[in-house]
């Protein structure tokens, strides 16, 4: 198992674990196989690697570095004014001389010793590495430690660049993030404070669980270590899931190597049917006939090539972890059956990618899906440019690849680069990036809307039935994560704004909310109607999903910088029913406490305290008329419930929290 304090991983495997083809953790300054055979791992004579490190942890390092540096600076003061012979006592001549001492200690099996990302780590701050040993730091004397720096204030702007990024990359965070509306929000709150001085929030709330957390603003949120690349599991980082009874993701090799499909045969069908209802109905791109004609295969006939086959394999397993880990995001169980299903899959991860570009992008594009429900699958922004680059290179988007081709073949096709294509407006629009595949490349049609058994080689037969495909859910949602590209292209990225006239402006957002309200009305009906409490499978879903893009339409960009009173008082009622149809879906047993509704529930959040904020009218009257004050609540019992799994989430409901007592308290006259 790799080691749980907050250090880096290099970006190889060490030379040990590569000869043996074993799944190396990459662990600093060794790794946990050497470390285990009692072995020097290369890396500890490699001075050439390079290592990757949480955030926080370089923070820690960062503050670290800044706290030791004043400290030297007060010390020398007070040596120096010993030397000019101002009187001085005994105390401070012993401050003068104390110097700051290194000692080696190893590292401790016990529980309390871990230090992860976001905690109180200077005790556990890797100074030099000597045989697999963190060096830690030893004060000699009480009087040499000067008391503790207060942690910056928290501002909206600063949460949102910390979730954005722990949620799925690098650094760099674009306008359609919403970076640079939590600035404005957070300079607007300014009005709640009678010296109009920047509002910031205490750590008054939740402060013993959120003392160790290195939380300075509204962006520095969620601490968890990433992938760095393909195959490799992390371990799961204590600042970032809490309250599930979580062991390493990597499991050992001889458990990974006798693990068999679960013998519970009802357990396995209601995960696989998860997975279908739930998964598949977002992006298409596993065969169910395949599925089920493997698990039967592994069932009745383990030595035939099928059920040896490394990319069947894969895709059962990565199914078993998808349905699983989809489930636990809606009912908030336990995990741990998800991330063993996927430590298994990875095991035929390699085998698998070298069986051609259709069967490496579905295993990347299992990865991603994974990855949206549990943040320790790999990196899921760089997975995504992987995957678009095979595609690109394979023809995917263009129509003249399908030339010659079976029908059944094209519409798989089909499935799987749209499917990409969503994944990438997700997470791309998220964090305000470029996408992968642009719109313009784009000359093929979408999948058909029938479902697998209509598609035949030689033709697509019509549906029989009154009632709507099950393929027309993750079509209309292929038609909204269009629109979300027109918003990021039109209003966030585009390069003629500064040209253009305020009525041309005007129309962009007119036309592209026109859309937004034909793509709601043309929801599929009925929904179909399955057992499992899936989200999209109930029209409060598409609710959701219309106000949140409402509210990504009309709050400042740079299209429009600064809003009127119309569209203050638009943002305001989409930002408000978002929150609504989210805690509603909540109600229902269909919310997702996954990542993407988190980002999406605090950008909502935030545009609504702007929203109201911000008019100009009487803010008891704006307060009163928009039952602003109720939706923050709602939108703080739903923090609530996202703390069971994310920690900082209680964080944001502290902050929100903070911003309705302000609302309450403000002044009447």
């Amino acid at each position: 198992m790799p080691p749980q304090s907050a250090t880096g991983q290099a970006k190889t495997s060490c030379s040990r674990c590569h000869k043996r083809k074993k799944r190396c953790d990459r662990g600093l300054p060794q790794c946990e196989n050497c470390r285990r055979a009692f072995i020097a791992c290369s890396f500890l004579n490699d001075d050439r690697n390079t290592a990757s490190y949480p955030i926080a942890y370089v923070r820690e390092l960062e503050n670290r570095v800044q706290d030791l540096e004043r400290n030297l600076s007060s010390l020398q003061h007070a040596s120096s004014l010993v030397g000019a012979g101002e009187p001085s006592s005994a105390s401070a001549v012993t401050r003068a001389a104390i110097t700051v001492q290194v000692t080696p200690s190893a590292v401790s099996t016990d529980s309390d010793a871990v230090a992860a990302p976001g905690q109180d780590c200077v005790q556990h701050l890797p100074l030099q590495a000597q045989d697999g040993e963190w060096s830690g730091l030893a004060m000699p004397s009480e009087d040499a430690i000067l008391p503790a720096l207060p942690s910056p204030p928290q501002t909206l702007d600063g949460e949102l660049k910390h979730l954005s990024l722990e949620a799925t990359a690098e650094r760099h965070l674009g306008s359609s993030s919403g970076l640079s509306f939590a600035k404005l929000t957070q300079t607007v709150l300014r009005r709640l404070t009678p010296d109009r001085a920047d509002f910031v929030f205490g750590n008054d709330g939740d402060q013993d669980m959120l003392a160790h957390l290195n939380i300075g603003s509204p962006s520095d949120l969620l601490n968890s270590p990433m992938f760095d690349n393909l195959g490799i599991s992390m371990p799961c980082d204590p600042a970032w899931v809490n309250d599930f009874v979580f062991n390493d993701i990597t499991e050992p090799d001889h458990q990974l190597a006798n693990l068999s499909i679960p013998t519970d045969q009802s357990h396995v069908n209601s995960l696989v049917d998860f997975y279908f209802a739930h998964s598949h109905t977002l992006y298409p791109v596993v065969d169910r006939a395949e599925v089920l004609s493997t698990l039967r295969c592994v069932r009745e006939e383990p030595h035939s090539s099928w059920a040896q086959s490394p990319l069947c394999l894969f895709r059962i397993w990565m199914v078993l972890a998808i349905g699983s880990t989809a489930y636990c995001s809606i009912s908030l169980a336990d995990e741990s059956e998800s991330m063993l299903y996927y430590n298994k899959a990875l095991t035929y991860f390699e085998p698998a990618l070298g069986l051609g570009d259709m069967a490496a992008l579905e295993v990347i594009i299992l990865q991603v899906s994974y990855s949206f429900f549990n943040q320790l699958g790999p990196n899921t922004w760089f997975l995504v440019g992987m995957a678009a680059r095979i595609a690109l290179g394979m023809g995917l988007q263009s129509s003249s690849s399908c030339e010659g081709l079976p029908v059944d073949v094209i519409e798989k096709r089909k499935r799987v680069f749209f499917s990409l294509y969503m994944m990438d407006r997700v997470v791309s629009t998220a964090l305000g990036r470029p996408f992968a595949v642009h719109d313009d490349d784009i000359d093929i049609l979408p999948f058909a809307p029938v479902d697998d058994e209509n598609i035949k080689p030689d033709g697509i037969q019509p549906q029989t039935s009154l009632n709507p495909s099950i393929m027309a859910i993750p079509l209309h949602i292929l038609a909204l994560r269009r629109i979300s590209s027109k918003i990021n292209r039109r209003v966030y990225s585009n390069p003629d704004t500064p040209r253009l006239t305020l009525p041309e402006r005007e129309e962009i957002i007119r036309s592209l909310h026109k859309e937004l309200i034909q793509w709601r009305r043309d929801m599929p009906f009925p929904l179909p109607k399955v057992d499992a409490q899936v989200p999209h499978l109930t029209s409060t879903w598409y609710d959701f999903n219309y106000y949140t893009h409402l509210a990504m339409l009309y709050r400042p960009t740079p299209l429009f910088p600064t809003l009127d009173q119309t569209r203050i008082k638009t943002l305001a009622e989409a930002a408000s029913l978002s929150i609504r149809h989210a805690s509603s879906m909540h109600q229902q047993g269909r919310f997702a406490f996954n990542w993407l509704n988190f980002l999406a529930l605090y950008t909502c959040t935030i545009s609504l305290v702007y929203s109201v904020t911000a008019q100009p009218d009487d803010l008891c009257k704006v307060l009163e008329e928009t039952r602003a004050t109720d939706d923050l609540r709602l939108s703080i019992e739903l923090f609530d419930t996202l703390g069971i799994k994310f920690v900082t989430a209680r964080k944001i409901k502290a902050i929100f929290g903070k911003i309705v007592e302000k609302y309450e308290d403000y002044p009447t006259t």
